[in-house]
């Protein structure tokens, strides 16, 4: 297969034109025998542990760095399809290895271990580059948002404690207003009572006088003729 560009998704950037979210992950074919005509097996994807699947997003980028080691096959054989070759009869079989060695050697005849261990190398230097990159952008990512979040929360800590320093002010206020209400009534109650006295004083003077002015009245009309 000829060398494709390293077409990677972004991993923290939402891809609007993206409808792979919410579809179900598409289950391991089984494993393919080799046949006689020098072809290779299908891979079988392997599954994550069950713990591993809390994360939501571990399925998405693990596709993600399946299609770019993909993109990084190049013409010919080498590591790639041996690496597929194993991973679908069996990692853990002798068998698997020599069976897609041998099968490597009657396409490419100077195929050699050190050609594949060098080859594997190449991919694991291709994929670190790719995860280092993705590692520093999230990273980024998160130190920005943390500061964001950092600010945000600084900002609404200030407002509230200006609201607090505004309601304290309030209730202080507030109390004090209240001691000038129940003052009022002692303040006043020496001038209320003089000018109740007074008002009192002011009906009993004119009834007095009244009094004497309507004697005298009545004496003259009886006294005189």
């Amino acid at each position: 297969m000829a060398k494709e560009s390293f077409n990677w998704k972004s991993l923290f950037i939402n891809d609007e034109t993206d409808n792979s979210e919410g579809k179900a992950a598409t289950p391991p074919s089984a494993p393919i025998l080799p046949t006689s005509d020098n072809k290779f097996p299908n891979q079988v994807t392997e599954s994550f542990p069950a713990n591993s699947l809390a994360n939501p997003f571990l399925n998405e980028i693990f596709e993600v760095y399946d299609k770019g080691f993909d993109s990084l096959n190049e013409e010919g054989f080498d590591f790639f399809e041996l690496y597929k070759s194993v991973m679908a009869v069996g990692v853990t079989n002798p068998q698997s290895y020599q069976m897609a060695f041998a099968m490597g050697k009657s396409i490419k005849s100077d195929l050699t271990k050190d050609f594949l261990l060098q080859k594997g190398s190449f991919y694991i230097t291709e994929i670190e580059k790719v995860h280092t990159k993705y590692d520093t952008v999230g990273k980024n990512k998160k130190t920005e948002l943390d500061n964001t979040i950092t600010k945000e929360k600084n900002n609404l800590s200030k407002s509230i404690s200006d609201l607090e320093a505004k309601i304290l002010d309030l209730q202080k206020e507030l109390e004090a207003k209240k001691i000038e209400l129940q003052k009022i009534d002692p303040v006043n109650r020496e001038q209320l009572s003089e000018i109740q006295l007074k008002m009192e004083a002011n009906d009993l003077a004119k009834q007095k006088i009244l009094s004497s002015i309507n004697t005298v009245i009545t004496g003259i009309n009886q006294y005189l003729q």
